[in-house]
């Protein structure tokens, strides 16, 4: 009887496994299947109120054309032959207006926009021409956009039509990891989001180059050509990179001039340093005996770089090259006041990792 009921006992306990087996694998098959189907009516929802507002701004802009408002290079593929396909926006956000630092060439500058505003390259810019240039530059993004693209940092304006503007298109993004949608983000575990980020990671070689490329940006917009600038927004999502795998900064309002910093941290008032903040990395101290926030940034545009870029770039490092590489990232971290103040400093770190990661990918075809 004992050995009839241990028996039975047994039985019943592989009976409850079973049952909390099956349980388990319902569970996670109704959550992927929550998953996905959040996931496709998102981009689905997306893509339809986008393309309504892309019609809705077509038949505006297209309109103004036609009556001789407005002119520019995209506007005939717009609105005459549509060739031009609008698929999604890439800023809705307000337009705040951009000034230039103190050593802005503004010969260059305005050079450069009267060439775009001869969108039809006739030699001069008619009045339409010159309402659609004087329109785009009210917006902070085509400005910054229009300072940084010589050096291949942002997506090239390729055609404009009013206030309407088109770039190129940078197939990958965000930096780094996946971009889930809201929605998505709090039912994803942490350990499966960082192992799809892993999944959606290039190999380390094209990391390095991308790496490289945001090292070059921030070294041009240190003392460049139209002054000095902040990037007080480091997140993955801002920057993206091509196919050959060249890092385009893709929100250029993560991009700050340094005067327009300084002039905007000299007007607010404090209790503590962490009223001095502007934007998500851009942050000076706290002057307790006036209440007012000094105007020297705390930390350099290379210290935030390095610091998004640290576990970017160790996972998945060389061993041969992994503790030097981490060891320059910390130093290169650790930079503190305006960079500036420490030119030699600056120019030797960067300089330095510029040159360890060059060493590692001249010889592989990604260079």
């Amino acid at each position: 009887v004992a050995l009839s009921n241990c028996r039975g006992f047994v039985s019943a306990l592989h009976s409850q496994a079973r049952i909390s087996f099956v349980r388990v694998n319902y569970l996670f098959l109704t959550w992927l299947t929550v998953l996905v189907g959040s996931w496709v009516f998102y981009v689905q929802y997306s893509a339809y109120t986008e393309l309504c507002r892309g019609h809705e701004c077509k038949n505006a802009i297209c309109d103004k054309y036609r009556r001789g408002i407005i002119d520019g290079s995209a506007c005939s593929s717009l609105c005459d032959k549509e060739t031009l396909y609008m698929g999604r926006c890439l800023s809705t956000l307000p337009n705040n207006q951009s000034k230039l630092g103190e050593q802005a060439n503004l010969a260059s500058l305005v050079s450069q926009i009267l060439s775009i505003a001869d969108g039809n390259r006739d030699g001069r810019v008619s009045l339409p021409e010159a309402r659609s240039t004087w329109a785009l530059l009210q917006m902070d993004e085509v400005l910054l956009g229009l300072l940084l693209q010589d050096r291949g940092h942002t997506p090239r304006l390729i055609g404009y039509c009013g206030d309407l503007y088109m770039t190129e298109r940078v197939p990958y993004g965000p930096l780094y990891g996946l971009s889930l949608p809201w929605p998505l983000v709090s039912w994803v575990p942490s350990g499966l989001q960082r192992s799809m980020d892993q999944w959606f990671t290039p190999s380390w070689p094209r990391k390095a180059k991308i790496s490289m490329g945001l090292l070059e940006l921030v070294e041009d917009i240190f003392h460049g050509t139209y002054g000095s600038f902040l990037i007080c927004d480091f997140t993955a999502v801002h920057f993206g990179y091509t196919d050959r795998h060249e890092l385009r900064l893709t929100n250029t309002q993560a991009v700050v001039p340094e005067e327009e910093f300084r002039r905007t941290m000299r007007a607010l008032k404090c209790e503590t340093d962490a009223d001095c903040v502007h934007g998500v990395d851009c942050q000076t101290s706290c002057n307790l005996s006036e209440k007012r926030c000094r105007e020297e940034p705390v930390r350099p545009n290379l210290a935030k770089a390095c610091g998004t870029l640290k576990d970017y770039l160790l996972r998945g490092a060389p061993s041969g090259m992994r503790e030097e590489l981490e060891r320059q990232l910390y130093a290169c971290m650790a930079l503190k006041g305006n960079a500036g103040q420490m030119n030699m400093e600056h120019s030797l770190i960067l300089n330095n990792l510029k040159a360890l990661l060059w060493k590692q990918i001249s010889h592989t075809k990604d260079s």
